[in-house]
C-alpha cells in the first residue's frame, strides 16, 4: 500500500469516527450537544483535524443525513422484500419507515428537520437521498393507481409516513394506534 493509500484509508476512517460519534452524541443527548469541540474531544483528534473533513456541524448533519438514507432505503427495501403481493410490500414498507423513524430519532431529525445543507428533489440531490426515495417508489408505484403519476403518490405517501412518524414523536398522536393508522393508510392510499 503506497503512502498516499494510507491516508487516504486513515481520512476516510477518521471521517467515519467523527460522523458515528456525532451520531451516537446525538441520539444520546441531542443535536444542540453536537459541537465540534466536544466531537474533538470525544474522537481525541483537534478541532482543525475536525475541520478538515467537516466545515462545520451542517455538513455534519449532512452526512449522518445520508448515512441515514442508505439505512433507511436498506430497511425499507428488505422489508418490501420479505413481504407478500402489493399490499403486503406497502404495509411493510409503511412499518419499516415508522420503526425506522422511532429507532433514529437523531438521525431522523438530521435527515429532515435539520439543515444539512442537502438538496432534496433537485438534479444535484446526493444519490443517497436519490436512492431512498427510489426505495419508496419501488412498491408504492406499482399500487398508485390507475392516472396517477408513480413519484407524485409516493410523495404523498411518504408525507403521510412523515406526518405520523413526526406526529408519534411529539406525542401528539398516541403509539399504541400506529398499527391502525398504518392499515388505513395503505387501504385507503394503495390500490391494490
Amino acid at each position: 500500500m503506497s503512502v498516499q493509500q494510507r491516508k487516504e484509508r486513515e481520512r476516510a476512517e477518521r471521517e467515519r469516527l467523527i460522523v458515528a460519534t456525532a451520531r451516537e452524541l446525538a441520539e444520546q443527548q441531542g443535536w444542540d450537544a453536537v459541537t465540534t469541540r466536544r466531537l474533538a474531544e470525544r474522537i481525541e483528534y483537534s478541532q482543525p483535524v475536525l475541520y478538515s473533513h467537516f466545515r462545520g456541524k451542517r455538513e455534519i448533519i449532512g452526512a449522518v443525513a445520508l448515512e441515514g438514507a442508505t439505512e433507511m432505503a436498506l430497511a425499507v427495501r428488505t422489508a418490501a422484500a420479505a413481504a407478500d403481493g402489493p399490499r403486503g410490500r406497502v404495509a411493510a414498507l409503511a412499518h419499516a419507515y415508522l420503526d425506522f423513524a422511532q429507532r433514529n430519532p437523531a438521525v431522523y431529525d438530521a435527515m429532515f428537520h435539520l439543515d444539512g445543507g442537502l438538496a432534496f428533489a433537485h438534479e444535484d440531490t446526493p444519490e443517497p437521498l436519490k436512492d431512498a426515495f427510489a426505495a419508496l417508489l419501488e412498491s408504492l408505484g406499482e399500487v398508485a393507481g390507475d392516472g396517477v403519476h408513480p413519484g407524485l403518490f409516493t410523495e404523498v405517501f411518504w408525507a403521510a409516513l412523515h406526518g405520523l412518524a413526526t406526529l408519534t414523536r411529539a406525542g401528539r398522536l398516541p403509539p399504541e394506534h400506529t398499527e391502525g393508522r398504518v392499515e388505513l393508510l395503505v387501504d385507503r392510499l394503495a390500490v391494490t
